[in-house]
């Protein structure tokens, strides 16, 4: 049962999300906080398992309140979810690269959103296809890279890199198991030693990996 702290400077907004979720079976709502610099305490005193942060409020934003708290967590960091109405690539790169789980639109759904939540707490990352969208867009308008003598992708087995590609295409655990017909604890494996080959310290940093190393170009 996810524990949830709720992060919006719009006080309707906000109160709006914890009464949807304190209705949801198996979520457990642990407190609100209004700005970035509450968050913060917030999330100090309170734990939380799983963070919903806005991005664009007073003070200190939402992604750079994400990356103090998972950088600063003495116990066991929480999975943050960016829940905007900004739906920009800039902010999609920004929130996955300071270390958030998942990030959705405010106009997702209440199913979609209870989900999303589950989701993350399990340990996957979760993209809106729109923002997938937008990731893909970015790195279709690049430039080209010179090839380099060596890429960290270099370390990673044959299996590992499809396996990789698989994540940063915004597939879950589960059903990258069932494409490569193999166990969900194979899977889990491989995802841990990409990550740890890589230096990665989040599923969703391995996204952009993804994207960013060319392992997802469709």
């Amino acid at each position: 049962m996810p524990t949830i702290l709720v992060v919006d400077d719009q006080i309707l907004v906000r109160s709006g999300l914890v009464a949807l979720l304190k209705a949801a079976p198996g979520i457990t709502v642990v407190g609100e906080a209004e700005s970035g610099e509450t968050a913060i305490v917030a999330a100090a005193e309170l734990r939380p398992e799983v963070i919903l942060m806005d991005i664009r409020m007073p003070g200190i934003g939402g992604i750079a309140a994400t990356r103090h708290i998972l950088e600063n967590a003495p116990w066991n960091p929480p999975k943050i979810i960016i829940l905007t109405t900004f739906d920009l690539d800039t902010y999609v790169l920004q929130a996955l690269r300071s270390g958030a789980g998942g990030y959705l639109l405010k106009n997702t759904p209440p199913d979609r959103l209870i989900a999303a939540i589950h989701t993350v707490h399990a340990g996957d990352t979760l993209l809106s296809p729109a923002a997938l969208q937008e990731l893909l867009a970015l790195c279709a308008v690049r430039p080209a890279v010179p090839p380099a003598t060596s890429h960290p992708a270099d370390a990673l087995t044959p299996r590992e890199r499809e396996v990789l590609t698989l994540v940063g295409a915004g597939m879950s655990n589960a059903e990258i198991a069932v494409r490569l017909v193999l166990s969900p604890a194979t899977i889990k494996t491989h995802v841990h030693r990409c990550m740890t080959k890589l230096a990665l310290t989040s599923r969703a940093q391995a996204v952009v990996f993804a994207y960013e190393a060319g392992l997802v170009t469709t």
